[in-house]
Order: C-alpha cells, then sequence, then structure tokens
C-alpha cells in the first residue's frame, strides 16, 4: 500500500490529510492559526505561525495510527493563493508578516494603476483585474516599506504559501511554484505561462525575489529535516486552493463547474486548453499544468468568480453577534422562520469580489422590520452567501456560452442543506455535493500521486469520484423571481 500526504494550508487553518491509493482518507488533522488585524481593511498571517500549524498537523496525522509511515509516497500542497510572503533565502524566516489575500491596503494602488490607463493591458495579459485581492500590489506594498534593498540583491524569497511551504518542507533547497498560484499574482502571462517584464516593470518588482514556476504534477523538491517524515519523500503536486478543489471534483470537461464555500465562496469552470476572455467581470486563470504521466503537458484554463466573503459571514454572526455557539448551529437557527421575512443581507464585509469588484462596497442588511428576529436574520445571511454565487455564474454562462446543469460543490458549508437547496432553487440547476467535500485537500493528492506513479491518469480519479446527495430546484420561479430584484436593489446599495 502507497499513501500520499496532502496539505491544505488554508485561510484559518491548516488540513493534513492521508490517502492510500485506493483513495481513502486514513488520518485527518486540523490546526488552526491566529488572524492578525492590524488597522482596518488589514488582515495578516505570521509564516511561522503557519508553519507551526503545519508541523502540529503533520504530527498528528502521523500519529494517528492505522498506517505505515514508511510508505508514504508524495506530498502534495494545496493553499490558500494570494496571501503574500517575503522570507529569507537562507535562514527561511520571515521579514514581515504574510498579507492575506483579503487584505484591501493596496486598493488606493490599485486606483492609481487604473488612472494610468494599464488595466486593459493587465487584464490581457494576466486575466486578472487590478484589485487588491492579487499578489502584485501586496509584493510592491512590501518592497516598498522596508524590503526592497534585500529583494534587489537576491537575499529574499517572494511567494505564495505553498512557494514556502515547500522552502521549509525541502528545507530551504527549493524556491517554486505552480502556475496555478503564479497565475493569481499579475506578474505572470496566461499565453507565455511565465513570469513577464512588462508586468514586473510596471509592478515594480525584481525578478530576482520571484520562484521558479513548474506545473501542478511534477517534482518540485524533496522532504528534509521536517520531523516525523523520513527525509527524500517528493514534494510532486501543487495547486492552489480553489484550483486544487476543480480537479479534486474531478472536473475535467469544459463546461465542468464547482462551488467551494470556505471563508470566501470561489466558483470556477472548466474552459479546456484556451484561455476565454470574460466580459462580465470574471477572471481567467490557470486551473494546472500536469507534468508527469499520460497526461503529461496538458494545460486547463478556467474562469473564476470569487465571492470574498461566504462560510466567514457565519463566523461574524457567531463571533461578533453571538447568534449561536457553533457555525453548523445556523442552520437549525434558519429553520425556526418560514423565510428571511424580507430581510436581505449583502456580506460584503471586505468589498465586493466578481463580478461587482467594488472593494469599497460594504456589508448591508435591508428590509428589517418590528417583526425580524435572530432566526430571519440567520436565514438571511446563508441566502446572501448563494445571492452572490447566482451573480457570479450568470457572467460565467454569459462568458463561457455554455448553459450550466449541475454545479458541483464542496467546502465546510456545502454540509449545509438548507443552503444547498436554496442554491439551488436561485440558480435552477442541480447541486451535486460528493462523499468527501475535502476536495481541495483530494486534488492536491491527485496532483501528487499522478507525479509519482500511484495513480495513472484522471480516469482513475473519475472513477472514484462519489455523489453523497443531490439538490434539484424549486420549478416555481416566481419567488425566486421576487427574490433576486431583492437582492439586485440591496447590492446597489451596497
Amino acid at each position: 500500500m502507497n499513501y500520499v500526504i496532502a496539505i491544505d494550508q488554508g485561510t484559518t487553518g491548516t488540513t493534513v490529510l492521508v490517502l492510500d491509493d485506493n483513495l481513502r482518507i486514513v488520518a485527518r488533522a486540523t490546526e488552526e492559526f491566529r488572524q492578525i488585524y492590524p488597522r482596518p481593511g488589514w488582515v495578516e498571517h505570521d509564516p511561522g505561525e503557519i508553519w507551526a500549524s503545519v508541523k502540529s498537523a503533520l504530527s498528528a496525522a502521523l500519529g494517528s495510527g492505522g498506517f505505515d509511515a514508511a510508505a508514504i509516497s508524495a506530498i502534495g500542497i494545496t493553499n490558500q493563493r494570494e496571501t503574500t510572503l517575503l522570507w529569507d533565502r537562507d535562514s527561511l524566516e520571515p521579514v514581515c508578516n504574510a498579507i492575506v489575500w483579503q487584505d484591501r491596503r493596496t486598493a488606493a494602488m490599485c486606483s492609481a494603476l487604473v488612472e494610468q490607463g494599464v488595466e486593459a493591458m493587465v487584464r490581457e495579459r494576466t486575466g486578472l483585474v487590478l484589485d487588491p485581492y492579487f499578489s502584485g500590489t501586496k509584493l510592491r506594498w512590501m518592497l516598498d516599506n522596508g524590503h526592497r534593498e534585500r529583494a534587489g540583491r537576491g537575499e529574499l524569497c517572494f511567494g505564495t504559501v505553498d512557494s514556502y511551504l515547500v522552502a521549509r518542507l525541502s528545507g530551504g533547497s527549493a524556491h517554486i511554484t505552480d502556475v496555478s498560484n503564479a497565475s493569481r499574482t499579475l506578474l505572470f502571462g496566461l499565453e507565455s505561462l511565465d513570469w513577464e517584464d512588462e508586468l514586473l516593470t510596471l509592478f515594480d518588482v525584481p525578478r530576482e525575489v520571484l520562484p521558479g514556476v513548474k506545473s501542478s504534477a511534477e517534482v518540485f523538491g524533496e522532504t528534509r529535516g521536517v520531523p516525523g517524515l523520513r527525509d527524500g519523500i517528493p514534494i510532486a503536486g501543487i495547486a492552489g486552493d480553489q484550483q486544487a478543489a476543480l480537479f479534486g471534483q474531478a472536473c475535467f470537461e469544459p463546461g465542468d463547474a464547482k462551488c467551494t464555500y470556505g471563508t470566501g465562496a470561489f466558483i470556477l469552470m472548466n474552459t479546456g486548453s484556451e484561455p476565454v476572455a470574460s466580459r462580465s467581470g470574471l477572471i481567467t486563470t490557470v486551473g494546472w499544468r500536469l507534468g508527469a504521466g499520460a497526461e503529461a503537458g496538458e494545460v486547463c484554463y478556467a474562469l473564476e468568480g470569487s465571492a470574498f466573503i461566504a462560510g466567514a459571514v457565519v463566523q461574524w454572526l457567531r463571533d461578533g453577534l453571538e447568534f449561536f455557539a457553533s457555525a453548523p448551529e445556523i442552520e437549525e437557527l434558519a429553520r425556526s422562520v418560514e423565510d428571511s421575512g424580507g430581510v436581505i443581507l449583502v456580506p460584503a464585509l471586505t468589498g465586493l469580489g466578481a463580478p461587482h469588484w467594488r472593494p469599497d462596497a460594504r456589508g448591508i442588511i435591508t428590509g428589517i422590520t418590528r417583526g425580524t428576529t435572530r432566526g430571519h436574520m440567520a436565514r438571511a445571511a446563508l441566502e446572501g452567501i448563494a445571492l452572490q454565487n447566482y451573480d457570479i455564474l450568470k457572467a460565467m454562462e454569459r462568458d463561457s456560452d455554455r448553459q450550466l446543469k449541475v454545479l458541483k460543490v464542496d467546502g465546510g458549508a456545502s454540509a449545509n442543506d438548507l443552503l444547498m437547496q436554496f442554491q439551488s432553487d436561485v440558480l435552477g440547476v442541480a447541486i451535486s455535493r460528493p462523499e468527501i467535500v475535502e476536495t481541495t485537500a483530494l486534488g492536491a493528492a491527485f496532483l501528487a500521486g499522478l507525479a509519482t506513479g500511484v495513480w495513472h491518469s484522471k480516469a482513475e480519479i473519475t472513477s472514484a469520484w462519489r455523489e453523497q446527495r443531490r439538490f434539484e430546484p424549486n420549478p416555481d420561479r416566481a419567488a425566486v423571481d421576487d427574490h433576486l430584484a431583492r437582492w439586485d436593489e440591496a447590492v446597489g446599495k451596497a
């Protein structure tokens, strides 16, 4: 029996899964870490705490027993994508906190770039919009705030979380990323699949600080000095969390789509081997490039729409307003009322993402009456998550010229039956929830296994994918259309 470790390094914690070569999860461990909010709109992580969470989750998973740790064949990594790190090339110590993807501190920088008239060029080259969400302006901010000189001398390494973890796992022998993460930086060309000088000049980023770029499934390095792991295990699969989920959901055909309900909601649609430019406020991204096995050299592109707040609005109701003690309780509270009583909650707590791209937007609640209860607010919060996704998916259908028939779902909030049924109702399409909702980690494991011969083709993954439940839409569109009209009005106010 061979085993593959998947490290899923997310926004609020790290999960480690161990899978056997029959795609069964034999061990699982999760470790949360601190969120840092230095100023309004700023969000940071301590890279040392990220690495500590990885080591702790690895230790717990490896110590759970039930498998032979000596038979671990490969490690795959998936990660929160646009979060930006800068560390010392020799010591591997971070020189500052990581700037998290949710951080909005570079909004003014993005506005200034738009005023320079470069937005169309950036979108054409990268598939992205000029928004603080992406890594390029975060890196420039770091360089401008005390680190430019050392970066120019090649003493510092920039990377997204995957790069930092590979550096740590390999004892500093590798400074790399994969195409899916590189495509989120504003510095990487969709067609060239490489860093581009014109973009580096625009964002004032020295090439010396950048990682090498590889495929999503090939050997990036080998473990060295990691507690609990033998030296020499190949680190062989990397994909940004949403691309990994697309792969883990076996969305291998153009038109296949998935939504991951995590801190935010992230919808990706496979568009095949050619990038599709968006006309509707979405972004174009690299899904993956395979570098080993039968599909070696295959490049997949995707359209993506991101809502910055999804599960985070449930956390806000739990921690900020103290509506309930644990996140899963929101479903029972929401079911205590028949509907949201006319309340609309727009969860723009850190601005609006696709298709609006308004970093200045803020969350609002409309339709409150004397009869509004906590139940109505809870239901409106869940509906707000689904209604954001409606806007994104309708834009996706326009851009791709494909009508969605089934949306595969995963992530923590996909376990909420009320949310999934409402999502199906507003979209008018079936929602398919898999048996294993941790598809982000599964995707990373699949990529690592393909690169090392544990699995030999995507067909093995497709045959292993299993549906746990399907939600069919209510055919009565009258109530949905009324709800959508109130949603549009509320978004306009936000």
